[in-house]
C-alpha cells in the first residue's frame, strides 16, 4: 500500500470516528430538560445512553411538576451546584423509589450533571449536582447523567453557600420550572 492510499485510510479511520461520536453526543430534545431560574435558562441533555433509569426518574419527575420551586441547597464555588431536594436540606428525595448505580467511565468535567446519592451507591432518587469545575475524583463513583449544554453562564451564576458549612445557601437560588423537552 502506498503511503498516500495509507493516510486516505487513516484519515477515513478518524472522520469515522469523529462522525460516530458527534452522533453519540447529537441533541435529542426528547431527553433535554430547560432549567428556567430567576437569572435565566440553561438546558441539560440527558444521557439516557449512560443511565436509562436516572434519565427515566428525572425526566417522569420533571413531567409531575417535582422539581419546580426546589432550592439549590448547596452550592460550593469552584466545585458544584446541587439540587432537587424538596426539604431544601439535602437529605430528601421523591415518592419514587431509589435507584442502583449507573456508574460509567464518563468524567466529570465542567458542566457534566451527576446523581447525588448517600453513602449507599444504590441511593440516589431524585437529587442531582451539575460540575461547576472539573472533578475527576468523582468519576466511577456516582452516576453520570447528562451535560448542560447551553446557559453555563446562567448556572455559574447560581448563589454560592458557604464553604465552612460544606456549601450550605442561606436564601438558596432555585428551579421556577423545569420542564421535559427543551430544544429551542
Amino acid at each position: 500500500m502506498t503511503l498516500l492510499a495509507r493516510l486516505g485510510l487513516v484519515a477515513g479511520i478518524l472522520v469515522s470516528a469523529f462522525t460516530m461520536q458527534a452522533v453519540a453526543q447529537a441533541p435529542d430534545p426528547e431527553n433535554q430538560i430547560k432549567v428556567t431560574t430567576d437569572k435565566g435558562d440553561f438546558v441539560i441533555q440527558l444521557r439516557p445512553d449512560l443511565a436509562p433509569k436516572h434519565v427515566q426518574q428525572i425526566k417522569t419527575l420533571a413531567a409531575e411538576g417535582f422539581y419546580n420551586g426546589v432550592v439549590f441547597h448547596r452550592v460550593i464555588d469552584g466545585f458544584m451546584a446541587q439540587t432537587g431536594d424538596p426539604t431544601g436540606t439535602g437529605t430528601g428525595g421523591s415518592h419514587l423509589a431509589d435507584l442502583p448505580a449507573e456508574f460509567s467511565n464518563e468524567t466529570f468535567d465542567r458542566g457534566t450533571v451527576g446523581m447525588a446519592r448517600a453513602q449507599d451507591p444504590n441511593s440516589a432518587n431524585s437529587q442531582f449536582f451539575i460540575m461547576l469545575a472539573d472533578g475527576d475524583f468523582l468519576d466511577g463513583q456516582y452516576t453520570v447523567v447528562g451535560d448542560v449544554i447551553s446557559g453555563m453562564d446562567v448556572v455559574d451564576q447560581i448563589k454560592k453557600g458557604d464553604q465552612a458549612a460544606n456549601g450550605k445557601v442561606d436564601d438558596p437560588d432555585k428551579m421556577v420550572a423545569v420542564t421535559v423537552g427543551a430544544a429551542e
